[in-house]
């Protein structure tokens, strides 16, 4: 990509406004950037079902209607669900620090000195259950806190209910939006430009689009399967195998591990244990011959490092606002960085030692 000089300069400047914008404006943002990430997702379903005949309006109210369902049926069904198998998590805790203490604690003390005060769960117990019912007080002394931030809180609604209007006209217009900003590019730059960014979809797409609904995906397989054999806070280890999946394995491993603690508190023998077993094993033969090559198929996506590390750059950097832009600016850096390197390796400083060598 050759810019003159003025037009690096101007980039320069954009990148600086842009960096300043989300730095200053990041809580004022927030509604905006989750509703642009679901039109992201939305859009090609609305670019399909309006190849099939539908109108652009009509197709993006079906999906509207879809993407804000399954939030809101989240919201009323798991959410309270969820909410309830972690109070009985924290109501266990001492009996899971009695077991511990009776029967892995001198086992272990045998072989190697630790501490014991490692193994306390009663204080852990005792803080979760004070914020628990700090949680719950809330509702309580609502009206008070209304009154007395009353601006915090309307503008919380407000940014509530700014998402699925935004949302909406984002994905009505998102295809003109695209073709705008393709015809405010340079001429000089624009193919480079195009090029650079359908590669970024490209690997964007393979994550938030793939990935993401594998997770999803796997989250209510493992959930409906540990429901299914009995076993207790079944859908808060499979939410949290399934989120966990972000990372390749961690999901299977971390589900994995705490379903087969649970079981062996919760089951006698090993049958308990041994359906998990099976429970996570169909999940991952689903995830490997199903699911990611239905939904990510051999699209490049991004590595588990590069998710890591974006998504901690950005939380550091610019709060909630820079976790949910932290994908896409990683996406956008790796296609970058591969652009790079090809130029680096079409160039002379690439190829100046091998002529030399040659000679």
């Amino acid at each position: 990509m050759n810019l003159t000089l003025h037009q690096r300069y101007m980039t320069a400047v954009v990148a600086l406004v842009l960096f300043l914008v989300v730095h200053f404006l990041g809580p004022v943002l927030t509604p905006f950037v989750v509703s642009m990430v679901l039109a992201y997702l939305g859009d090609p379903l609305a670019d399909w079902l309006e190849s099939k005949g539908l109108s652009r309006t009509l197709s993006v109210v079906c999906v509207f209607l879809l993407i804000f369902g399954v939030i809101i049926t989240a919201l009323l069904v798991v959410i309270p669900t969820l909410a309830h198998q972690v109070k009985t998590v924290i109501h266990l805790l001492p009996v899971w620090e009695a077991w511990i203490e009776t029967n892995v604690l001198p086992y272990i003390q045998k072989y190697i000195e630790i501490d014991a005060s490692l193994f306390d769960f009663g204080e852990i117990s005792k803080r979760l259950a004070g914020q628990w019912q700090k949680a719950g007080g809330l509702l309580a002394s609502f009206g008070i806190s209304v009154s007395r931030s009353s601006i915090a809180l309307i503008g919380f609604v407000a940014n509530l209910f700014l998402i699925p209007v935004v949302t909406f006209y984002l994905l009505r217009d998102w295809d003109k939006m695209v073709g705008n900003l393709k015809m405010m590019l340079p001429r000089n730059v624009e193919p480079v430009a195009v090029a650079l960014v359908n590669e970024c979809d490209e690997v964007l797409g393979a994550f938030l689009k793939g990935q993401l609904m594998v997770m999803l995906a796997l989250g209510v397989i493992y959930s409906l399967g540990l429901t299914m054999i009995g076993l207790q806070f079944a859908i808060l280890i499979g939410m949290l195998a399934g989120l966990a999946s972000i990372i390749p394995y961690m999901g299977f491993v971390l589900g994995f591990a705490a379903a087969i603690v649970v079981a062996f508190f919760q089951f006698d023998g090993y049958m308990g244990m041994s359906l998990v077993v099976v429970v996570f094993m169909v999940g991952q033969a689903l995830e490997g011959w199903v699911l990611t090559p239905l939904l990510v198929g051999d699209k490049i996506g991004l590595h588990p490092v590069a998710v890591i590390f974006a998504l901690m750059a950005g939380g550091q950097l610019f709060g909630f606002v820079g976790m949910l832009i932290a994908l896409p600016m990683a996406a956008i850096i790796m296609v970058l960085l591969r652009h790079l390197h090809r130029n680096y390796k079409a160039s002379d400083l690439y190829h100046a030692g091998a002529a030399e060598e040659k000679d």
